[in-house]
C-alpha cells in the first residue's frame, strides 16, 4: 500500500525562523531553489527524501519531528475527537481536519491536548483514568509497535526450527535459555491464580484450567517480560505517563502483544490472512490461537509497506460494557462512548454462545451522518472454569463496509447501506427518535413531555 505523501511546510518554517535565516539562506545551504523551498513551506510540494536528509545533515534536524500528527493518532485521532457531540454543528469533514493537521499541526496537538484533559462531553473523568490513558496511548501507535513485531518475528522464526510443535518449542526455549521449567498444576493447587513464575523452583507454573492456546499464550508472555524488558520498558517510559498504574497496565499491554506477535509472527499470519480472506475459523486453528487472541492481533497488522485491513476490536460484558477496545486504524468512533447499542450484533452473540454473529451495521455518528460496518461477535470465556460459573464475554470485530467484500464472513451478504442494522453509540450519545430500544434520553437533548399521549419510546426530545 503507497505511503501518505509527506508534506511538512509548517515545520520546515519553524525550523527556518528558529535558525534565524531568510528563505535564500536556507535554500543555499540546502543546494535547493528559493522557489522550490517557498513551495515546500506552503506545502505545494512533498518533502523528498534527499532535503530530508540535507536538512538532518546541514540544521542537526531530527526527521521525527515531521510527524507531529502522530501525536494526535493523525487525521482519524483528530476527527474522533472532533466527533463529540460539542461540535456536531460544525460539520467538519476529513479533508479539513488533514489541511489543519498539515498546515498548523501544533495547534492541532494543542487541541488534542485539551480535549484529552477535558474529555468527552466536557469531562474530566478521563484525566486520571489509568485504563483511558492507556487506550489513548495505544491509539496513538494505532495498536502496531514496529520494534516488538520484529523481535518477535525474528524469535518465532527461531523456534520453529527447534520444533514444529509451538507449545514445546516456547517451552524449550524457556528451559535452555532462562532455566525456567513449565508445569501444568491442578486447580486446587492453583486456586487463584492462572500463571504463576516461582524463581525458587525455576518452575512457570500454569493452572489446568488454561486451555493449550492459552497455556502457549501464558508461556510466551513470560518469554516476552524475560527477554524484552528493556524495549516494553522503554516504550512505557516514552509514554511519559504521571500515573503508576497507567505505566503498569501499558507495560502488560505491550507484553501481551508481543506474545501474540510470536504465536502469530506478522508476515505469516498476514500471508495466511490474504490467502483465506481473513478466514476466522481457519487462522484460529492455523496458528492454534483463541478467537480474542486473534482478533486482538487483527487490530495490529499496519507494518508499512505490508498493511493488513484496518479492523478495531471490542471486549463487551453482559451490562453491555467495553473492558477493552481497541480502534487500531480502523477510525471508527463506535467505541468512543465505552458502552455499545443494544441493538449492535455483539450483545446478541451472548445468546449463541461459542457461535460466529455477523451483522453489517449502520452507525450514526456524533455528527448525524452515517457509516457501515460489517462487524463479527463470538462469545469468549475468561479466567476460571467455563460455563455458568465462570466469566462469559463476547468479543467482536469490525471492518468498514466498503473493505469487507473479500472477507469468508462477508460472503452472501449484500454490504449496502440498505441492508444495514441502524445502530448508534449508546442509548446516551444515540439521538436517534425512533429507536424502539431506548433505555435513556441522549445527553443534553431537550425533552419533550405530553401528558395526554404516550408515543412508542418513552423519551421524546427535540433535534
Amino acid at each position: 500500500m503507497p505511503e501518505t505523501t509527506l508534506l511538512a511546510g509548517p515545520a520546515i518554517r519553524r525550523l527556518r525562523r528558529r535558525e534565524g535565516l531568510t528563505q535564500s539562506a536556507m535554500a543555499a545551504q540546502l543546494g535547493i531553489s528559493p522557489s522550490y523551498l517557498n513551495l515546500v513551506e506552503r506545502n505545494q510540494r512533498p518533502l523528498s527524501a534527499r532535503l530530508l536528509v540535507r536538512l538532518a545533515e546541514a540544521f542537526d534536524f531530527d526527521p521525527r519531528s515531521l510527524r507531529q500528527d502522530e501525536a494526535v493518532g493523525g487525521v482519524d485521532g483528530l476527527r474522533r475527537r472532533l466527533a463529540d457531540a460539542r461540535f456536531a454543528d460544525l460539520a467538519i469533514d476529513r479533508d479539513e481536519i488533514a489541511e489543519w493537521l498539515s498546515a498548523a499541526p501544533q495547534a492541532a496537538l494543542a487541541f488534542a491536548r485539551l480535549f484529552d484533559a477535558s474529555g468527552p462531553g466536557g469531562d474530566v473523568a478521563g484525566e486520571g483514568d489509568p485504563m483511558e490513558l492507556v487506550r489513548r496511548e495505544i491509539e496513538r501507535w494505532r495498536n502496531h509497535f514496529p520494534d516488538l513485531d520484529a523481535a518477535a518475528e525474528e524469535l518465532a522464526d527461531e523456534l520453529r526450527l527447534s520444533s514444529a510443535d509451538t507449545g514445546a518449542a516456547l517451552a524449550e526455549r524457556l528451559r535452555q535459555k532462562h532455566q525456567i521449567a513449565v508445569r501444568t498444576l491442578p486447580v486446587e493447587v492453583m486456586p487463584d491464580a492462572l500463571r504463576r513464575l516461582d524463581l525458587h523452583a525455576r518452575q512457570l507454573q500454569l493452572s489446568e484450567l488454561l486451555d493449550p492456546a492459552s497455556r502457549n499464550f501464558q508461556v510466551a508472555l513470560q518469554l516476552a517480560l524475560l527477554e524484552q524488558r528493556d524495549e516494553i520498558t522503554g516504550i512505557a517510559n516514552g509514554a511519559q505517563f504521571a500515573d503508576r498504574a497507567a505505566w503498569r497496565l501499558f507495560r502488560r499491554h505491550l507484553a501481551a502483544y508481543f506474545a501474540a506477535a510470536v504465536l502469530m509472527p506478522y508476515g505469516r499470519l498476514l500471508r495466511a490472512c490474504e490467502a483465506t480472506g481473513y478466514d476466522l475459523p481457519i487462522l484460529q486453528r492455523r496458528f492454534g490461537v483463541g478467537f480474542e487472541q486473534l482478533a486482538h492481533r487483527l487490530t495490529t497488522l499496519q507494518r508499512v509497506g505490508q498493511r493488513g485491513l484496518p479492523f478495531f476490536m471490542a471486549r463487551v460484558d453482559r451490562a453491555g460494557q467495553f473492558s477493552k477496545r481497541y480502534a487500531g486504524a480502523s477510525g471508527t468512533a463506535l467505541l468512543d462512548s465505552g458502552t455499545g447499542c443494544p441493538l449492535w450484533v455483539a450483545h446478541r452473540a451472548f445468546e449463541r454462545a461459542g457461535q460466529l454473529c455477523v451483522q453489517l451495521a449502520s452507525f450514526e455518528e456524533p455528527n448525524g451522518t452515517a457509516s457501515q460496518w460489517l462487524t463479527i461477535a463470538r462469545t469468549v470465556d475468561g479466567s476460571g472454569a467455563p460455563g455458568a460459573d465462570g466469566a462469559r464475554f463476547v468479543v467482536a470485530l469490525g471492518i468498514e463496509a466498503g473493505l469487507a467484500g473479500s472477507l469468508a464472513q462477508a460472503r452472501g451478504l449484500a454490504l449496502t447501506p440498505a441492508e444495514a442494522v441502524p445502530i448508534g453509540p449508546g442509548c446516551a450519545g444515540c439521538h436517534r427518535k425512533d429507536c424502539m430500544q431506548r433505555s435513556l434520553p441522549p445527553r443534553g437533548a431537550d425533552l419533550s413531555f405530553d401528558e395526554r399521549a404516550r408515543g412508542l419510546t418513552p423519551f421524546s426530545f427535540a433535534e
